[in-house]
């Protein structure tokens, strides 16, 4: 590293990009590539944060900020302006939909107000949340990628019925909609630290953000930590869930 990334910043910022390369790497994304998107990311921060509500942001402003040239600032405009607008909110993918409504849906709740075990057919099915909850994707796609992950399986009494296991979809691997968690995910988490460290020379209440660090806890503990963590942050979620959906 040279020596003007001794800047706080600068290191945070290359701790950042050596996982990112890795990821990059394994997925086929060679650096160029990942420039351009930069140079696209720069531009548009530029052109949305002019510093003065009073003033549009100019392509010769944009150039400033950045240090590109205003050729390029223009080509990158012209690239965004030919972009579909991304919806910043989360929607959930459409296995999260199906997932949510099995849970909180009363018509696919047993007794107990607890996920009901379902026909894939018939009043009240497996096929029928899916028509509710997933738009014009197929019950059985639904349910192959459910079962593919462990959320659903089957039940061995003869009839079939499909049970939900977990509360929630969360895909495996490198797939698709693994890396836009990752894109929603990283986002928020950098968007929350960025806030906080204005919101105290802003007056605002800072969000929450914390980090636990030990440096003498045995491999043995550790072990133990981790699947009680998992299971601790799976029953929040499922508190948090439940309140949520009934604010």
């Amino acid at each position: 590293m040279t020596e003007h990334a001794n800047h706080p910043l600068q290191r945070a910022l290359y701790r950042i990009l050596r996982p990112l390369a890795r990821l990059l790497i394994r997925n086929g994304i060679p650096f160029g590539e990942f420039a351009d998107l930069m140079r696209r990311a720069y531009v548009e921060a530029a052109l949305g944060d002019s510093g003065d509500s009073r003033k549009k942001p100019t392509d010769s402003r944009a150039a400033i900020m950045t240090g590109l040239t205003r050729k390029e600032v223009r080509r990158q405009r012209d690239i965004l302006a030919g972009e579909p607008v991304i919806n910043e909110a989360r929607q959930g993918n459409r296995a999260s939909r199906v997932v949510a409504g099995w849970v909180h849906d009363p018509m696919f709740q047993d007794a107990q107000g607890q996920p009901a075990v379902l026909l894939f057919d018939g009043d009240r099915g497996f096929s029928d949340l899916v028509r509710r909850y997933s738009g014009d994707m197929t019950p059985r796609a639904v349910l192959d990628e459910l079962l593919r992950v462990g959320v659903v399986s089957q039940s061995q009494d003869g009839d079939g019925g499909l049970i939900l296991r977990k509360r929630a979809y969360v895909p495996a691997g490198d797939d698709a909609e693994m890396l836009h968690i990752f894109g929603e995910d990283v986002s928020d988490l950098i968007a929350t630290i960025d806030y906080n460290l204005t919101s105290g020379k802003a007056g605002r209440q800072p969000l929450f953000q914390r980090t636990l660090t030990y440096n003498n806890i045995p491999p043995t503990v550790i072990r133990q930590w981790r699947e009680r963590a998992a299971a601790d942050s799976q029953r929040f979620q499922t508190v948090a869930d439940d309140r949520l959906y009934r604010w």
